[in-house]
């Protein structure tokens, strides 16, 4: 993929998205096979059942990410003005609600569980002859299907700034905390298998909340972006520092006095509106088009730049400093 809407994606960039692409098909994959290895031990383990929902939820960002690109990479046209990179924000929003709410079905099966008192059992299987206690199959099936999530979290959260792609970013941020729902689910099995007969609602309980905080964090942050709030960086902690960069850089042009930007992001490239108050009462159209210009080559994420010539800054642009 060599470009975004308009956007000409420079080398290192088309080279992250090919990346992003093979780690979400193959994390698909990697997925699928872990979903059918845990359904053949599942046994009657809430904790188990719990995880093996989890996983299919997980596929959910990657299919998001990966339908997504086959619209964000369409120019604008007169009935979408400026392309259809809102299509990665409603993928990241329909991921964080879906997570949100059968997490949240799985937490309430997992209360009235403790609740009620419910004693889980797991079976055995005869394997050469031999009978085994089936806890001890799902135990080692958890401990090494946790492996890929590791490896695939961090090389996604390593692409994830480059693209400038929050679903990228969460997919990497559940997979990195992959491990937790492992742990609880092993919990959960050795619960049963000592007597302990509550570890096992708890750790679907534990597994269940996490996935609905998880849902809470994907659908919160792509419903900001959607109703515009300021662009932030890919990971939402602060405000991009692209707007300092613009508002500097108008400032340095001599016809200039002051600048404010209102900066949204589209899903992985901005539309920028800069307010600027000139030092005269005319400005020629050149000039004009330089400091677009120079706006528009400060980053490739720049998909939309507009100069508004104006006799004072609106309150809700942001200056130098904001």
């Amino acid at each position: 993929m060599k470009s975004l809407g308009r956007t000409d994606l420079p080398a290192k960039q088309q080279k992250a998205i090919r990346s992003a692409i093979r780690w979400e098909v193959f994390t698909i994959g990697y997925t699928i096979v872990t979903i059918g290895v845990i359904a053949s031990v599942l046994g009657g383990s809430q904790a188990m059942r719990t995880a093996w929902i989890e996983d299919m939820l997980s596929l959910i960002p990657q299919i998001s990410f990966l339908l997504a690109l086959l619209f964000i990479r369409r120019p604008p046209t007169r009935a979408f003005p400026f392309g259809l990179h809102r299509t990665m924000g409603v993928g990241h929003l329909v991921a964080g609600v879906a997570l949100l709410a059968v997490g949240g079905t799985l937490a309430v099966e997992a209360i009235g569980g403790l609740i009620r008192q419910e004693h889980p059992a797991i079976g055995t299987v005869v394997v050469f002859g031999q009978t085994v206690w089936l806890g001890w199959f799902m135990i080692a099936v958890m401990s090494l299907i946790v492996i890929g999530p590791f490896f695939y979290g961090h090389a996604k959260a390593k692409l994830a700034p480059v693209l400038h792609n929050k679903v990228l970013y969460a997919d990497a941020d559940m997979a990195k905390a992959d491990w937790t729902t492992t742990v609880a689910s092993i919990v959960g099995v050795a619960g049963i298998g000592l007597g302990i007969w509550w570890l096992d609602g708890a750790a679907a309980l534990f597994i269940s909340l996490g996935i609905m905080w998880d849902g809470f964090r994907n659908a919160r942050a792509a419903t900001l972006d959607l109703i515009d709030q300021r662009a932030r960086t890919h990971d939402d902690k602060h405000p991009h520092p692209l707007i300092d960069r613009i508002v500097a850089g108008l400032e340095q042009e001599p016809w200039i006095d002051r600048a404010a930007v209102r900066m949204r992001d589209m899903g992985q490239v901005f539309h920028v509106e800069a307010f600027v108050v000139p030092r005269r009462h005319k400005v020629a159209v050149d000039d004009i088009e330089r400091a677009r210009e120079m706006v528009s080559e400060l980053d490739w994420k720049m998909q939309d730049v507009s100069i508004v010539i104006t006799p004072s800054l609106p309150e809700e642009a942001i200056g130098r400093g904001g």
